[in-house]
């Protein structure tokens, strides 16, 4: 059917979406309700200890430092531009994530995306720290792109002691998490880049480094390696609740979602973040490349429409 848009032939996304800042993203979240898979046993086990005020959290003292608005990246929008409606965006995705967590159990989410340069430790660092800023809500952000660890220099920050100290046995994980004032919002960074990374995230230590924080927060945020080239990212989604995937607006191939998406526990897929979506490509260019391209090779559109089938929720952010 030539009339037909690819997107209406997709389950991932509902629309159409707005445009929206270079940073900001629409969200389009497939939700499908059901019991988590079986994963990271301590973990779970650990995170269903906390009652509904927290009160299993560990009163632990960490250094603070101050976040200052002219050294972050500019793109980090909820510190940046606070008010503006590019950071509406993120605060309706941290709606829409604290909703899911009212469903069911959704305390770990990973933060991944198909390629590199996406926009998922943006994504990741708008919605913890505007998580943070929630009433009542205690938030930890994760760097654990440890063979590329960026967190820190986003934030404008000097590098730090962090994950993968952690890990190696070097540092603590009291003396490696740091309070960013003024939203409150929990890093534990990085640390030193390092090759090792999936052997790392897969084994026993980092269980009981999520264990621990399960125990401390009400929402850890886990801004992962890029899904489509390291297996790392699988192993942290095995060990956490839930997962967004971030794709970009003009560069991530429909094939590379299908793909991923057909790879994730379907359980814990809390959908898919459009970032860029208001990068507009040039009208004339993207018919050509729909009207010869096969759908596995277009690019995802700024604009994207489709119907859900009858009995799947859909929650959008736009």
């Amino acid at each position: 059917n030539g009339s037909e848009h690819p997107w209406d032939r997709s389950p991932l996304f509902t629309g159409p979406a707005t445009a929206a800042h270079s940073s900001a993203s629409t969200a389009h979240t497939e939700e499908r309700v059901g019991s988590a898979l079986p994963g990271d046993q301590a973990s779970r086990a650990a995170g269903a200890t906390l009652d509904a005020a927290g009160s299993a959290r560990a009163s632990v003292e960490f250094v603070s430092e101050d976040i200052s608005p002219a050294r972050v990246e500019p793109h980090l929008i909820a510190v940046t531009q606070p008010r503006s409606a590019y950071c509406e965006q993120f605060r309706s995705l941290r709606t829409r994530v604290l909703q899911a967590g009212e469903r069911r159990k959704m305390q770990a989410i990973v933060v991944t995306s198909a390629g590199v340069a996406e926009g998922k430790t943006l994504t990741a660092l708008n919605l913890s720290w505007l998580l943070a800023q929630a009433d009542g809500v205690s938030a930890l952000l994760i760097d654990s792109d440890l063979r590329q660890p960026c967190a820190t220099d986003y934030l404008g920050m000097e590098p730090s002691v962090g994950l993968s100290e952690v890990l190696g046995g070097e540092a603590t994980l009291e003396e490696s998490i740091i309070r960013l004032e003024p939203a409150g919002l929990h890093l534990l960074p990085g640390g030193a880049a390092r090759d090792d990374v999936a052997e790392l995230l897969s084994g026993p230590k980092f269980g009981r480094v999520l264990a621990e924080v399960r125990r401390m927060f009400d929402y850890i945020i886990i801004d992962a390696p890029p899904l489509g080239i390291f297996t790392d990212a699988t192993v942290l989604i095995n060990r956490a609740d839930g997962a967004l995937l971030v794709v970009r607006a003009g560069t991530t191939r429909y094939a590379a979602v299908d793909r991923l998406l057909e790879q994730l526990p379907r359980e814990r897929m809390l959908g898919v973040v459009l970032n860029r979506a208001d990068e507009q490509l040039d009208e004339s260019s993207y018919y050509y490349q729909r009207r010869y391209n096969r759908r596995g090779d277009e690019i995802v559109p700024p604009v994207a429409k489709t119907t859900l089938k009858e009995g799947e929720e859909a929650i959008v952010v736009s």
